[in-house]
C-alpha cells in the first residue's frame, strides 16, 4: 500500500513534467463532463503500460464518489500476482467550471494538496452519450485508460473508441488489455 501510495505522488509529479510525446494538435478533452453522472465504479479495459500499475495483473476498476464539498473521492483497486488486492485512495476535483472535463487527482495526503506536484491531470477525452465508456488521459498522452461500466465491451465497440483516439493523436501500439475476472 506504501509503495502505491509514492508511486502515485510520483506519477501526478512526472506527468505534470513530461514533454509532449505526439507533434500533434493539442490534445482535446470532451466539450462538458456532467461529474454527478460519472461518479461509480468504471473497470479498466485498456491501459498504457506505465510503472505504478505494474503489479496489477488483473481485476483493475476505479470507483468515484462526489464529496460534499464538491470534490470527488477516488478508490482504485487491483489484483496482485498473489491474489491480494491492491488500493489506492485519493481525491479528484474539477478544473474550471462545472462541467469542465479537466480534472486534476492526487494520492498524496490531504496536507500536501496545496502542492501543486502532486496533481496529476485526469481528462475526459472520449465518453459516449449514455456514460459507460471513457477514455482518460493527460496533455502529453503518456498515459491512457479506457474504462467502461462493465467488465467486457463489445469489439465493435473497442474499436470505434481506438480509431477515435488514434484520431486525436495516440499511438495505440503499446495499448494492453487489462484482464477482469468473473
Amino acid at each position: 500500500m506504501k509503495n502505491l501510495f509514492i508511486a502515485a505522488c510520483l506519477v501526478c509529479s512526472a506527468a505534470q513534467a513530461q514533454p509532449t510525446v505526439q507533434a500533434s494538435a493539442a490534445l482535446k478533452p470532451i466539450a462538458a463532463l456532467d461529474v454527478p453522472r460519472y461518479m461509480g465504479t468504471w473497470y479498466e479495459i485498456a491501459k498504457f503500460p506505465n510503472w505504478f500499475q505494474k503489479k496489477c495483473v488483473a481485476d483493475t476498476r476505479a470507483t468515484y464518489s462526489l464529496q460534499p464539498d464538491g470534490t470527488v473521492q477516488v478508490v482504485n483497486r487491483c489484483r496482485k500476482e498473489n491474489g491480494e488486492v491492491d488500493q489506492a485512495i485519493g481525491e479528484a476535483r474539477q478544473i474550471g467550471v462545472a462541467t469542465s472535463p479537466r480534472l486534476q487527482v492526487r494520492f498524496a495526503p490531504a496536507w500536501m494538496s496545496w502542492l501543486p506536484l502532486v496533481w496529476g491531470d485526469y481528462w475526459v477525452i472520449d465518453l459516449d452519450e449514455r456514460y459507460q465508456l471513457v477514455a482518460v488521459s493527460e496533455p502529453s498522452r503518456k498515459y491512457l485508460w479506457v474504462l467502461s461500466r462493465s467488465p467486457e465491451v463489445s469489439a465493435e465497440t473497442y474499436a470505434d473508441l481506438l480509431a477515435r483516439l488514434q484520431r486525436q493523436g495516440f499511438t495505440l501500439e503499446q495499448l494492453e488489455k487489462t484482464r477482469q475476472t468473473p
